[in-house]
């Protein structure tokens, strides 16, 4: 059970690759789209800013801080986004599901819930995590109501917890799900996944869980 690899997870819909340089131009392009990055209240990378990044994300890795995936739409054969396993804490059977974002034309289908499927049943049934967390902004409602919509639980707020580059200071709402409730979670997730896609999102549309 070693919380820190990266192995390739897959189903019909999408498939997490470990991330690597090799996905930059396709994350370049899925972020071009809406100007995701210029949401105050998300940390989603400027197409200028992909290359350091995907760096940053690594450095992270190396140092057993973080897992990162590439999402990949298993459709176009093409990375849409990025995710992460976060605050790995083996010896207290937890980790985080975060750093999340998923490129606009890609909001809105099944790749969102089919990645978390895959993230979640790796956590609880390969590396037998106890709880699972997710972490957003207060005022990111749409990140909130799509961890909520997974099945998670809200923990509480973390007031004051974190300040952004651009001044302000985030409020981080925690959620969780833990061992007792993955059974029915993932019921839930395989019925959302055999669901058919509906429209995605127009251009305004803020990115998914972070």
């Amino acid at each position: 059970m070693d919380y820190f690899a990266a192995p390739v997870l897959g189903n019909d819909v999408v498939r997490l690759e470990p991330l690597s340089v090799s996905h930059h131009d396709d994350l370049v392009a899925a972020v071009r789209i809406g100007a995701m990055w210029q949401t105050w209240y998300t940390r989603v990378p400027s197409p200028d800013a992909m290359a350091d990044e995907i760096a940053r994300r690594l450095a992270l890795r190396a140092e057993r801080q973080s897992v990162p995936w590439a999402i990949v739409d298993a459709r176009s054969d093409r990375a849409v986004g990025m995710t992460s396993y976060l605050h790995l804490e083996p010896t207290h059977r937890r980790l985080e599901i975060g750093a999340t974002w998923l490129g606009v034309a890609s909001q809105g289908t099944r790749l969102n819930p089919a990645a978390k499927l895959l993230l979640l049943t790796r956590a609880f049934e390969e590396l037998d995590c106890g709880a699972v967390e997710f972490r957003t902004h207060w005022h990111n409602r749409q990140s909130r109501a799509a961890i909520e919509k997974l099945g998670a639980k809200q923990d509480g707020i973390l007031r004051n917890h974190i300040r952004l580059e651009n001044g302000t200071v985030r409020d981080t709402v925690v959620f969780s799900i833990i061992d007792g409730e993955w059974p029915t979670v993932k019921f839930a997730l395989h019925e959302r996944v055999r669901m058919p896609d509906r429209e995605a999102p127009t251009r305004e549309s803020h990115p998914p869980p972070g």
